[in-house]
C-alpha cells in the first residue's frame, strides 16, 4: 500500500507541477544571463521528486572538486532516476545533453531550451558533432555537463560499451573529466519499468582527470581510464 501511495503521489506531483515549472522558467529564464535561478528551480523540483519517491542520497567525493570549477561528469547509466539524483547531488551549474525530439514537445521542450539544455541529434552524425561543439562552449563558459558514455541504460547494471562522443567533448572543452559511479537507481526504477520503488542511492565522485594537451587520438585511452575507475567503484557498491 505504501508503494502505491508513493507512486500515485509522485505522478500526481509531476502532472501538476510541470506546467508551473515551465511557466516559471519562461518568465525568469530570459532575464538571467547564467540561468542561476532557473537551475535552482530545476534542482529544487528534482529534490521534491526524490523525496516523494522515497529515495535517499549518499554522496561521497565532493571534496575532490573545486566548487567554482567546471567539469565534464561521466557517469554510468542504469535508470531514469540517474538524472534527478545527479542533479541534486552535484552542486554545479549543469547543462544536460538531451534528445532533440524532446525539444519539440510543446511547452516542456521550450523550457529545456530556455534553461540551456543542449539538443542532440542521434540520427545525424553532423548534427551530433554540432551538439558536442555547443556543449564544449558551455563548459568553457563555466558550466558543467553530464555525459553517459554508454549512451543508454544498462539492464543488468554492468557497464555497456562506451561511445566516443563524450570524450570528444571533454578533449575539445579542455576541462577535467570526472568519473561518477551511481549505485542503487536500477533497483528503484530499472529500464522498461515506470513503477518506482523507494530505496537508497549511493554516488561516488572520483578525482578529475585532466584533458588539457590531449588530442582526439587520445579519446580511447581517456575512455579506458574512465571505465576502469567506474568498474572499480561499482564493484564495491560505490562505498
Amino acid at each position: 500500500m505504501r508503494l502505491i501511495f508513493h507512486n500515485l503521489l509522485l505522478y500526481l506531483f509531476i502532472l501538476l507541477s510541470v506546467p508551473l515549472f515551465c511557466l516559471v522558467i519562461f518568465v525568469i529564464g530570459p532575464l538571467e544571463k547564467r540561468r542561476t535561478f532557473s537551475h535552482g528551480v530545476s534542482r529544487f523540483w528534482m529534490r521534491i521528486i526524490l523525496f516523494l519517491s522515497g529515495v535517499s542520497l549518499e554522496v561521497k567525493g565532493l571534496e575532490n572538486l573545486d566548487p567554482k570549477g567546471a567539469y565534464i561528469f561521466a557517469a554510468n547509466h542504469q535508470s531514469q532516476f540517474d538524472i534527478p539524483t545527479l542533479e541534486v547531488a552535484l552542486p554545479f551549474q549543469i547543462r544536460w545533453l538531451a534528445k532533440k525530439s524532446l525539444f519539440h514537445i510543446p511547452v516542456f521542450g521550450w523550457a529545456l531550451k530556455v534553461i540551456g539544455y543542449i539538443p542532440v541529434d542521434r540520427e545525424n552524425p553532423r548534427g551530433g558533432l554540432k551538439s558536442l561543439i555547443a556543449a564544449a562552449e558551455k563548459v568553457k563558459e563555466g558550466f558543467s555537463v553530464v555525459i553517459f558514455p554508454e549512451g543508454t541504460r544498462s539492464r543488468d547494471g554492468k557497464l555497456l560499451p562506451f561511445k566516443p562522443g563524450g570524450f570528444v567533448l571533454a578533449i575539445k572543452s579542455e576541462q577535467p573529466i570526472v568519473p561518477v559511479a551511481i549505485c542503487g537507481t536500477r533497483e528503484i526504477m530499472p529500464k522498461g519499468r515506470l513503477w518506482v520503488r523507494p530505496g537508497k542511492v549511493r554516488i561516488k565522485i572520483m578525482s578529475p582527470i585532466e584533458t588539457k594537451g590531449l588530442s582526439l587520438r587520445d579519446k580511447e585511452l581517456l575512455a579506458k581510464k574512465i571505465r576502469e575507475r567506474l568498474e572499480e567503484a561499482l564493484s564495491s557498491g560505490c562505498l
